[in-house]
């Protein structure tokens, strides 16, 4: 296979870990026989810096042209220390959402067994959970009409009936071939929308009696998430509830470096790790590059490829289990490896396994 590859570093600690991403996906394509072109382009800060604009007409159109974005990230304190800024970074990944037309956000949680410990959880309440988050990521609040004033300011939590339909359609998809339980996550209880979104969901839901579907609110699941993680098997829900419920299950797993995800839908994917740019971190060779490693894995497996993203997979658990890991994450004693070094043991032992 040919693949046709957008990266998109962008700010902070972006660039280091989107090094190690492109560099496991060549080993993995030289090791399958698979052809891959790799084309970057600018976005977030760096874009503004260079031509005044976070996501590019030109960094747009390589982006509509390859088959694949691999991001990284976006954010700079320069812009969020400064309220009265017209242009901000994170207006790059907003656009590039919308303008790929990007609806579905495919956000994994799952627990590492060697990993466990370092979770602020207890061990037997993370101990096996599974699930994934599916965000609509083109409308709501982020989208929405906005106004903002000295004395006023107010955002739009806006969704049409096809927007809610097509996320659901995703979700049960992914539902139907895991473990058959989809959560619908709302606000019914107050907000116009989210009843919008209960009611399509109910008229949805006997389409696929094979998969059990139940309801929550926001609050009450933010609160599961933690109290009983291993309940949820896929969970579906709006732009902004997605954004902080997708976050706080970072701390399940133990770091935000651990999480990849995608976007898909109308048509380029991307693949990004969740966590941000960590400015703080930028050139310091601390970052962890297992969520950018693992979105990897994700684009192979998008495209059928399960072979190679299970190799990507089984790569990083080789690289835990021998403790070849960024320092949020080793264990006390453990030998010191940074950003660059965990991505070259990868890439090594991926040459040398099948």
């Amino acid at each position: 296979m040919k693949l046709n590859i957008a990266v998109l570093a962008g700010d902070g600690i972006g660039p280091e870990i989107s090094v190690q991403g492109v560099a496991v996906l060549t080993a993995v394509c030289k090791k399958f026989g698979h052809e891959v072109s790799c084309k970057e382009a600018l976005v977030g800060a760096a874009a503004i810096d260079a031509v005044g604009d976070p996501f590019p007409e030109e960094t747009y159109r390589i982006c509509r042209e390859a088959d694949a974005v691999l991001f990284s990230s976006v954010g700079d304190p320069r812009f969020d220390n400064d309220p009265a800024a017209k242009v901000r970074p994170e207006q790059g990944l907003l656009a590039m959402r919308k303008k790929l037309g990007l609806f579905a956000n495919i956000r994994p949680v799952q627990t590492f067994s060697c990993l466990v410990h370092k979770s602020p959880l207890k061990d037997e309440l993370v101990k096996g959970a599974d699930f994934i988050c599916i965000r609509e990521l083109t409308g709501g609040m982020y989208f929405g009409e906005k106004h903002e004033g000295d004395d006023m300011a107010y955002d739009t939590n806006k969704y049409t009936r096809p927007e809610v339909e097509r996320i659901l359609k995703v979700a049960y998809e992914y539902a139907r071939r895991r473990r058959r339980h989809l959560t619908v996550v709302d606000k019914a209880n107050v907000l116009a929308s989210s009843r919008l979104w209960r009611k399509v969901a109910q008229e949805m839901a006997p389409n696929y009696p094979d998969v059990t579907t139940d309801y929550m609110y926001v609050d009450n699941a933010a609160m599961r998430m933690i109290q009983e993680p291993t309940f949820f098997d896929v969970m579906v829900t709006e732009n902004t509830f997605g954004d902080i419920l997708t976050d706080e299950g970072s701390c399940i797993t133990g770091s935000m470096g651990l999480l990849p995800s995608a976007s898909t839908g109308e048509s380029t994917p991307v693949f990004e790790p969740i966590h941000g740019s960590w400015p703080q971190a930028k050139g310091l060779n601390i970052a962890n590059p297992l969520a950018q490693i693992l979105s990897v894995a994700m684009l192979f497996e998008y495209f059928g490829l399960q072979a190679e993203g299970e190799l990507v997979r089984r790569a990083v658990d080789a690289s835990l289990d021998a403790h070849v890991r960024t320092p949020e994450i080793q264990v006390e004693g453990g030998a010191k490896y940074g950003t660059r070094e965990v991505g070259q043991w990868i890439v090594n032992w991926i040459e040398n396994n099948r």
